[in-house]
Formats: C-alpha cells, structure tokens, sequence
C-alpha cells in the first residue's frame, strides 16, 4: 500500500504535516477527511521524492529525510510487536499491515508499508528488511532470515528484542554515567575562560597602580591572562588544528588500530572499554547462534559490532580458524585481548555444545560488571573533578589575595 506525504489544516485551522498510508490518493484525503483534516497538499512518497498532487510544487525529498530519526528504543517496541501478532498465528502479511495502521513514528510506518508491499509481491520479510538499512542492521536481517529458514520467526523477533533493549540499557547506563562529569569538565572551562579573560586583566591594572612588586604566583597568572587575551585566537586556532589533526589521524587506515590500543591501555577507562567490547561480542555471538545464524556469519556481524580494532582482528583470526576446523577460544587466547574467564566459559561451550548459553551467562555477567564500574567510575569523578576546581580557584584566590595583604601590611 503506498504511502502518502501531505501538508493540511487541521481541526483548529493549524497547519500540519505528516504521512498516510492508502490505496491511492482519494482514499488517503478520504481518510484524512475522517480525521477533520483538510488536505491541499498531498504526494506519494519514492525513492527521488513525493510526487505532488495537491496543486502545490513537488516537494524533493530523500527516503526517511521527512519521518525523523528511529532510536533503538523505538526498532526494539516494533520488534516486540510483531513477534506478538505473529505468535498469534497472524498471517505475516496482515501482521506488517496491522504494524503499519498502529504505528506512530512516520519512518516505521513507511518502511513497514514498503515491507509489506515486497512480501505480498512475493519476497522474503529477511530480503524486504534487507532493502532499509536505516532500520534493519545487518543482525536484524540474518537473524529474520534464520528464522523463516528455521520456523521460529517469532521467536527470534523476541530475542532481537531483547538484544536490542540490552544495546540501549547499556548505552543509557554510559551516557547518563558520563553527563554529570561531563557537565562539570564544561562550567570548569567556561569558568577559567571568563576568569582569564574578564577578570584578571581588571585586576591586573589594580596592581599594577600599587607601584608595588608582585609575588611569582601573581606574576604567573597575570601572564598567563595576558597570553590568553592577547593570543585567544591562535591558542583557538591551534586546539581546533588539533582536534581537527586527531579526529583525522584516528579515522585512518594506520591511526585507528594505534588509537585502539591506546585506548584499552588507559588506567581506569581502559578495563571499562574493553569489558564494554567482550560484552558486545559475546551478547551478540549468543543472540545469533542461539536464533540458529551460522557460526561463520554470526563471527563476522560481531567482530563488526565489538568497536575496537584490536578486539576485531582477535575475533577475525579465530573466525580463520574455525574454516579450518579449530576452535573459536584458542585464538582468543592466544590474542591476549581477551580476558581468561571469557576464554575459559567459550571453551566449555564448545565441548559441551552450550555454546550460546554460555556466552549468554558472560554477556549478562560483564553487563552487570560494566553497570557497577561506570557506577563507581561516576563516583570516583565527581570529587576528583570538585578537589581539582576547587585547587584552580584556591590558586586564582591565593595569587590575587598576596598582593592585597601585602599591601594592608605595609599600611
């Protein structure tokens, strides 16, 4: 069924814009109708744009540009859904349609209408999924298709489900852990800027009047304020340089394996982005192989997924060496990349054939480990953070206070 883009009146006399799916464009202004919408500006949307059909210009318009951004949170609620009306022995066609009525984000309602539309022309839900990226990763689309080949097409909709809201729990837990430092690291910054550069230069001009020599302390801060007034814009020019220089040397072809092995060598973050990156692989290895994903295929989605180069190149090598009939927790150990526990539970699983259920048990271990070091982590940095601003203000005060005593000494 295609889907319409349209701009309207509403109840109100508001204009609004938004998205209907439809057999063709009376219908959808029927349906609009319906709704006390008053359309004079409707389209359906391709793959180059909407096509006009109100009487307006056509509005060019890139695939998804007009629905917004999907989250995670929003792909794993779609999921959850349909694995529900598929369980219930709903055709998988009505299900998708049922999917797109009830939806309420503009860019799951489009692409699932395009989904149903490829599936009652005959295609498979993996190869419809495989068309729209933006909304299904690759995980997503090997893990439907190991479900239609193996018959647990709901089943494995709800371990994607729970994969994808174990990915945003996890991200959640950094991304808040890491917004209150991160705050404070900001006001700190702006802080000492307008102290050097508003403030001190005032009071540089009050002791310089005093005809008085001032302290080295007093001498440092008040030429380290001069450097950053007189010279803002090359000390500006050089961090944007070097921002720009590391940003660029990061993302290349010989910077990034360095940058990654830097990164798992630094105290405190160091542990935590690798225990972050074992968790990646190993939630994501248990979540394909246990949806019946081939060993093979299941290694290569995750050494995609794990963020580090080195963490990659480990798993790459031993997914070589299982072509070659070995097993997967040799090479990882071999790596060093690994931790031995990790090791230990994969080797276990590959001799008992609980392979999944054990990388289960360490994805869900290191999840919990990863959630008490970021804990202890936001505890630790919160009065580093105060202990080093109250140390940078203790010294301003000090270095601007001597000269004044000096003076009252002398009166």
């Amino acid at each position: 069924m295609p889907i319409y883009d349209y701009k309207a009146y509403g109840p109100g006399g508001k204009s609004v814009r938004g998205v209907v799916d439809a057999e063709n464009v009376k219908a959808a202004r029927a349906k609009l109708k319906k709704q006390g919408i008053s359309v004079y500006e409707i389209g359906e949307k391709s793959g180059g744009g909407t096509k006009s059909s109100g009487g307006g210009p056509s509005v060019p318009q890139q695939p998804g540009l007009f629905a917004g951004k999907l989250g995670v949170k929003d792909v794993a609620m779609m999921t959850r859904q349909l694995a529900s009306l598929i369980k219930a022995n709903i055709q998988l066609v009505e299900a998708l349609g049922a999917m797109v009525e009830q939806s309420e984000h503009p860019l799951i309602k489009i692409t699932l209408s395009q989904v149903r539309q490829d599936v009652n022309e005959g295609l498979s839900l993996s190869k419809a999924m495989a068309k729209h990226p933006r909304v299904f990763d690759t995980i997503f689309v090997n893990m439907v298709e190991a479900g239609e080949a193996s018959g647990t097409l709901s089943l494995i909709l709800l371990r994607l489900a729970d994969l994808k809201e174990a990915q945003m729990r996890l991200r959640t837990k950094i991304v808040s852990g890491m917004t209150y430092p991160a705050l404070m690291l900001f006001v700190a910054t702006v802080l000492m800027i307008a102290i050097f550069t508003f403030v001190l230069p005032q009071l540089k001009t009050v002791f310089e009047s005093m005809n008085k020599k001032m302290p080295p302390m007093t001498v440092m801060l008040m030429s380290t304020s001069d450097i950053v007034v007189t010279y803002w814009y090359l000390i500006l020019g050089g961090i944007v340089f070097g921002l720009f220089s590391f940003v660029r040397w990061k993302n290349s072809k010989a910077g990034r394996p360095s940058w990654d092995a830097i990164k798992l060598k630094i105290p405190i973050f160091g542990p935590l982005i690798r225990m972050i990156g074992v968790q990646r692989f190993t939630s994501t290895m248990a979540t394909l192989l246990g949806s019946g994903v081939p060993i093979l295929n299941a290694m290569t989605i995750s050494r995609n997924l794990v963020g580090n180069t080195l963490l990659a190149n480990a798993i790459g090598n031993a997914r070589e060496n299982i072509t070659e009939g070995q097993s997967i927790a040799g090479p990882l150990s071999k790596s060093g990349q690994f931790p031995p526990l990790v090791i230990h539970m994969i080797s276990i699983g590959e001799k008992t054939g609980e392979l999944p259920a054990m990388l289960t048990n360490v994805s869900e271990n290191y999840e919990e480990q990863v959630s008490s070091r970021i804990d202890g982590l936001t505890s630790l940095l919160e009065p580093m953070m105060i202990v080093g601003m109250g140390g940078m203000v203790g010294f301003i005060v000090l270095s601007v206070f001597m000269p004044l005593l000096d003076l009252s000494n002398i009166n």
